[in-house]
C-alpha cells in the first residue's frame, strides 16, 4: 500500500530482520487463551522471552490483550504467525 503526498508515491517504511518485534494479539478472555496464543508463538519463535509478555484485560473484562515481543526473522514468519493465531478460532485481532 502505498500513500500519496504531492503527487509522490511513498514506499511504507522497510523493516530489516532480524529484528525486536512486538506483537498485540486480541481476544475474548477464556481461560485458555493465554496457553493456545503462547504455543502458537513457541511453534513460530521459539525461544522468546514469555516474561516480558503484558497482559492487559478490557474494562468490562470481555477481552484480553496480550503483547509479546519476538525476534521476527522475516515476512513469512509473521505471515505464518498471523494465520495459525488467527485459525484458531480464539482470536479476534492481530496487530
Amino acid at each position: 500500500m502505498t500513500d500519496r503526498i504531492e503527487g509522490t508515491e511513498q514506499e511504507p517504511p522497510k523493516i530489516e530482520f532480524p529484528c525486536e518485534y512486538p506483537i498485540k494479539v486480541l481476544g475474548r478472555q477464556q481461560a485458555d487463551f493465554e496457553t493456545v496464543v503462547i504455543e502458537v508463538f513457541e511453534r513460530h519463535a521459539p525461544g522468546f522471552d514469555s516474561e516480558t509478555i503484558v497482559a492487559k484485560a478490557s474494562s468490562k473484562g470481555t477481552f484480553i490483550s496480550l503483547t509479546i515481543t519476538i525476534i521476527a526473522t522475516g515476512p513469512e514468519q509473521l505471515k505464518a504467525l498471523h494465520e495459525e493465531l488467527m485459525a484458531t478460532g480464539q482470536v479476534q485481532m492481530v496487530i
